[in-house]
């Protein structure tokens, strides 16, 4: 099937501009939707009119999250300012607010049982997730080079906002993630042996370090089950496994240790946060492991565990 010519130029602007490969698909999906909302109409040959249309169709039939509406937005104006050339101006609609919830936690009890449930790599997963306080996508981006077994840390190259930080790494789950290695090492050598090997990585490592890349420590920690075609340079590697794939697995979990509780992959980091808090870590030390930028998303976590509340008694029971 074709390509639009014109999501193909704001394809090649957002990867100009170093975008993501998830932003890219999320942008693409809300301009091509705004273009057949219009009928199809060009961009150039639209406006505030349009815009604010599209913006309302979302919030009043669609429904959508506040959230999903700045994100909308923030495509629209991508392609308005880089690819139309025009800024917009005077627009009645502006970022929505997000309602700002307090984090689902769990006990240190609740968590290890879920853990509990998990099998194999999705067991070792769930474990980095809760030990290391990682997001999804950083632990499932974890390379063989990241892990140091002799110093107990961890790597987390370009986290959210692009940041690298060290956190700790559990010496219980030393074992299985050596374990883990050796079947990255016997997958790594199979594809050696069909004439393969690489992994997948941004254009401008692959240009910078090219076979190297080969190397058992550029693998995934947890790699694809296939192998499949780079995004962006077309050849032949390995990708680490998808999130969607853990996620399944967690909620089987967590059905079958009957917590009723939201549980996500990230709940495993907020509890990760409200442990160390509770077993006395220092605000600051919680911060750095974390990659916080700013101190007062950290603090979050003193309201979740009720620090503020820890010296107040209730009056009933004063009687």
């Amino acid at each position: 099937m074709s390509r639009s010519p014109f999501l193909e130029s704001v394809r090649t602007e957002l990867r100009t501009r170093r975008y993501s490969l998830r932003t890219e698909k999320v942008y693409l999906i809300w301009i091509k939707g705004f273009i057949l909302f219009n009928e199809k109409k060009h961009p150039k040959d639209m406006g505030n009119f349009e815009i604010e249309r599209f913006l309302n169709h979302l919030a009043v039939n669609r429904q959508v999250s506040a959230a999903t509406q700045n994100q909308a937005l923030c495509a629209i104006i991508f392609l308005y300012r880089y690819i139309i050339k025009k800024d917009i101006h005077g627009l009645s609609y502006s970022f929505t607010k997000r309602e700002k919830t307090m984090p689902t936690v769990l006990t240190h009890e609740e968590a290890i049982k879920i853990i509990n449930h998990l099998h194999a790599k999705h067991w070792l997963i769930a474990s980095i997730l809760y030990g290391c306080g990682l997001r999804i996508n950083e632990a499932l981006q974890l390379r063989i080079k990241d892990i140091n077994l002799t110093d107990n840390t961890l790597f987390v190259f370009r986290g959210k906002g692009c940041k690298d930080r060290y956190t700790l790494l559990p010496k219980s789950i030393k074992p299985a993630i050596e374990e883990q290695i050796k079947q990255v090492k016997f997958i790594h050598n199979q594809d050696v042996k069909e004439g393969y090997g690489l992994t997948s990585l941004p254009p401008a490592l692959i240009k910078k370090y090219g076979n190297a890349v080969k190397d058992v420590a550029w693998q995934y920690l947890f790699p694809s089950t296939t192998r499949c075609t780079h995004p962006y340079d077309g050849y032949i590697c390995r990708h680490h496994l998808h999130s969607s794939a853990f996620r399944k697995q967690l909620r089987k979990a967590v059905i079958q240790s009957h917590i009723n509780k939201q549980v996500k992959a990230h709940t495993f980091r907020h509890t990760f946060a409200t442990q160390l808090l509770k077993n006395g870590c220092d605000i600051r030390t919680v911060q750095e492991l974390l990659g916080h930028t700013d101190l007062k998303t950290t603090e979050i976590y003193t309201h979740v565990i009720g620090e503020r509340f820890s010296h107040t008694i209730s009056p009933i029971d004063r009687y």
